[in-house]
């Protein structure tokens, strides 16, 4: 069960790694998709919205496959999905069509996180297991991380399109999971005696998982619309506003992901050995303190150590939520909460999060709209209260 857990968290964070690298590339190439396309900025915020939207149709598709025909064999559809419509979006003559492949791309991507956090969690044991759903969190970064260091060279010798013509990866990637990773064990012997699997009905079939849902949800929110906000604007800020070159920019950009990375390994050490409340409680307070900081600093060399710290308070928290769900929901529902209350919350505050974002930053600018962005960690600091403690227990 070691080998097999390790190779299950390591096959979970290569596919939420192609999940960061994929949605990390608009931010990248917004500059070039608006000239192309000759729309504003905010007309062009919309494509991660429309990602967003299709990663939501793609959660409560995908979810329920996944509880009824297989972890492994769904997230490995699932990639090699958003993996050629990304490829697509490349070729893309127009901004409808751009916004229709980013649709059907996102529809594949609403697969990644939750499949994946389902998965590490059935392989881990009860005493690691935030530390094994933070470890496929940690997956997404190293794709981020990859955006933002090739972003400048790839743009530099094949434009934007260039950026979107490397989704033909996840395709290669996906036959790798296919072949060499089976099924949980956990799951397999569920779905033996299990008699319905993954309804999206049964999250809200009694009181108390109505409240977990809904907590979950507004946790969600809150994580990505800090997370896409800050993102997806920040390499455009940086550059216009501060003045930075577009190298500068992505290296910028990539100490705030390594913070981030940082904050993930920390957040799932603590929630393993304090708990999860204390864990999110201390990394929401971080966060709320963090942005507005980040919000006054000028200086090139502050900005990179600020960039640091608010990475790793802000997104730190993710792969919590995959241990968070996986306790408060059975194994024969667990894939449908994972990917339908997350994207729910991931299309709501990432869908809104650049938009807002960019609509304060139009009249206040930048700085002042990410300081807006310290309130809503307290709404997720409230919301914890409403989620019972379940540290170390054995998953139903």
């Amino acid at each position: 069960m070691k080998h097999y857990a390790g190779l299950a968290v390591f096959s979970s964070a290569v596919g939420h790694a192609l999940d960061g690298l994929d949605l990390m590339i608009p931010g990248f190439a917004m500059s070039g998709i608006m000239a192309s396309f000759n729309i504003d900025k905010t007309t062009a915020s919309t494509l991660t919205t429309i990602t967003l939207a299709g990663a939501f149709l793609g959660g409560l598709v995908f979810g329920r496959m996944a509880d009824k025909y297989g972890r492994i064999r769904v997230l490995t559809y699932s990639v090699v999905f958003f993996g050629v419509f990304t490829l697509f979006s490349a070729f893309a003559p127009n901004f409808f069509l751009m916004a229709l492949f980013r649709f059907l791309a996102g529809v594949g991507i609403g697969a990644e996180f939750g499949i994946g956090m389902a998965i590490a969690a059935e392989a881990s044991s009860p005493e690691n297991r935030a530390k094994a759903t933070s470890g496929v969190g940690l997956g997404f970064q190293v794709g981020v991380l990859l955006a933002s260091l090739l972003s400048a060279p790839i743009l530099t010798a094949f434009g934007w399109r260039g950026l979107f013509a490397i989704g033909i990866v996840p395709a290669i990637v996906a036959i790798f999971i296919r072949v060499f990773v089976p099924e949980p064990p956990l799951y397999l012997k569920h779905r033996q005696t299990a008699k319905e699997h993954g309804s999206i009905r049964q999250l809200f079939s009694t009181p108390e998982r109505v409240r977990f849902s809904i907590a979950i949800i507004i946790l969600c929110t809150v994580q990505n619309c800090g997370y896409f906000g800050i993102m997806t604007w920040l390499p455009s800020y940086l550059n216009t506003e501060l003045n930075l070159s577009l190298t500068s920019t992505g290296i910028w950009t990539a100490v705030t992901v390594l913070g981030m990375m940082l904050g993930i390994s920390v957040f799932g050490f603590l929630a393993d050995h304090l708990g999860r409340r204390p864990a999110f409680w201390i990394f929401q307070i971080g966060a709320a303190i963090m942005v507005v900081i980040y919000s006054q600093l000028k200086d090139p060399t502050a900005l990179l150590v600020g960039g640091f710290f608010m990475g790793m308070f802000a997104n730190g928290m993710i792969g919590g939520y995959g241990a968070l769900i996986s306790e408060l929901f059975p194994t024969e529902l667990r894939a449908t909460a994972q990917t339908a209350l997350y994207n729910t919350g991931r299309f709501i505050g990432g869908g809104l999060g650049p938009v807002v974002i960019a609509a304060i930053a139009t009249g206040h600018g930048f700085g002042f709209a990410l300081a807006a962005v310290a309130s809503i960690y307290i709404i997720a600091f409230i919301t914890m209260f409403f989620i019972p403690e379940k540290k170390g227990i054995a998953l139903e």
